[in-house]
């Protein structure tokens, strides 16, 4: 692998100060992006170069403009993505857009995107790997009787978590 020489923190605020920090700390030059809205975040002063993406007014789908990213990548010789976590850090199309281009994607790759983003299958790959896994459901609950019937057949307290697309919103 070649090495990196410009790095863009896919991500906003703190997470990107701190991929900042790290790369800077290899030497490593560094790119931020930042919604309108982020016009005076830290992270936008905190990077070598900073780059405004999206529209005023949708500062969240700024930070998951896929196409948009990956073309301001390609005009600023980026060679390489840290994705920070949230937004498009687990987003497969993400990782395999910016490696369609030669761009490096700072974490897992598709395979693994692809492999681990459903938790129902993941749990799959961990338990057929000899990882402890706690007590659930093998397939994916759709309805709530069957979720009850689990939940009963378990003990509680339970915890309900989305295979996949959970939004950020986590455990429930």
């Amino acid at each position: 692998m070649r090495p990196i020489k410009k790095l863009l923190a896919a991500n906003r605020s703190e997470i990107a100060t701190r991929v900042f920090r790290s790369a800077h700390e290899l030497g490593i030059r560094t790119v931020a992006i930042y919604s309108h809205e982020d016009r005076f975040a830290l992270h936008r002063f905190k990077a070598d170069e900073a780059y405004q993406i999206g529209k005023h007014g949708e500062p969240i789908r700024s930070y998951l403009d896929i196409p948009g990213i990956v073309a301001l990548c390609k005009k600023h010789d980026i060679d390489a993505v840290h994705p920070g976590y949230g937004f498009l850090s687990e987003n497969p199309d993400f990782a395999a857009a910016l490696e369609a281009e030669g761009i490096v994607f700072v974490g897992p790759s598709v395979a693994a995107l692809n492999a681990l983003g459903d938790k129902v299958a993941a749990r799959g790959i961990a338990a057929a790997a000899g990882v402890p896994v706690l007590p659930g459901s093998s397939e994916a609950v759709t309805d709530l009787e069957r979720a009850m019937a689990i939940a009963a057949e378990m003990g509680y307290p339970v915890m309900l978590k989305a295979a996949k697309g959970g939004g950020g919103r986590g455990m429930r």
